[in-house]
């Protein structure tokens, strides 16, 4: 996708999201670095410490592997935040929910709801038939979010990536 599409979170915020490009890379490592470090998980075994953080296009542009990755926008053309999805291999037919991550000032605005229901489109789209996330109880928003969205808390698979994270949670599409 080269173009914008756009959704409206609640009130008047109108959000444009596109697929990532290399010139995102920056505002999105600050963004998810930002939220990491306010829940005190700016810690070794999370995201904050990977090292294709600081290029996530690399990763999510790799046309040999069914991923992708939104990244939304506001009126100005600044990055607000973003979502992704990767395939992984310890769940039969099912990719990681990744990186949902949002500036404060659109937190609250519905529009978690909105990339969730994008990347489930998107993974149907390349024929999974589940999601898969992990998170900590840190991010009780977020979990909030998840389970309100139909995700089900698992126990922690054996090839989970992330040491830190202690919650796991998978969605049937």
């Amino acid at each position: 996708m080269s173009h914008y599409e756009e959704f409206r979170g609640t009130g008047n915020l109108n959000i444009r999201y596109r697929e990532i490009t290399a010139q995102d890379d920056a505002a999105l490592a600050k963004i998810i670095r930002d939220n990491l470090k306010a829940h005190h998980l700016d810690l070794p075994g999370t995201v904050y410490f990977d090292d294709n953080l600081d290029h996530l296009s690399d990763f999510y542009l790799d046309k040999n592997h069914k991923r992708f990755y939104y990244v939304l926008l506001d009126d100005e053309e600044n990055v607000i935040g973003g979502i992704g999805l990767a395939e992984i291999d310890f769940f039969k037919d099912c990719a990681e929910l990744q990186k949902l991550y949002l500036i404060d000032a659109v937190k609250g605005n519905g529009i978690g709801y909105r990339l969730i229901d994008l990347v489930e489109e998107k993974a149907r789209e390349y024929g999974y038939k589940r999601l898969y996330l992990e998170t900590h109880t840190n991010l009780a928003a977020a979990i909030y979010l998840y389970e309100k969205c139909g995700f089900k808390l698992i126990e922690r698979p054996a090839a989970a990536v992330h040491a830190t994270m202690n919650r796991f949670y998978i969605k049937d599409l």
